[in-house]
């Protein structure tokens, strides 16, 4: 952990069936292109209603991953 360094982005992900699948889905997707990720903050939660239901959650996430070092 000495010498580490962090950059955080902020992602939202969203599922018909609930806020952890919603958080679990932005964290899959951007581990696809982001790698070190180590820890994500939910910043925000909402819902979309149609017909007065809810039909799906939207939830905003600051992730952090650890940058890189290039030995040259």
């Amino acid at each position: 952990m000495i010498d580490q360094v962090y950059k955080q982005i902020e992602i939202t992900g969203s599922s018909p069936k609930g806020m952890q699948e919603a958080i679990e889905h932005a964290i899959s997707r951007a581990s696809k292109t982001i790698h070190q990720i180590r820890w994500f903050q939910v910043t925000d939660t909402r819902g979309y209603i149609e017909e007065g239901k809810i039909s799906y959650w939207q939830v905003t996430l600051k992730i952090g991953f650890s940058v890189d070092e290039i030995n040259a």
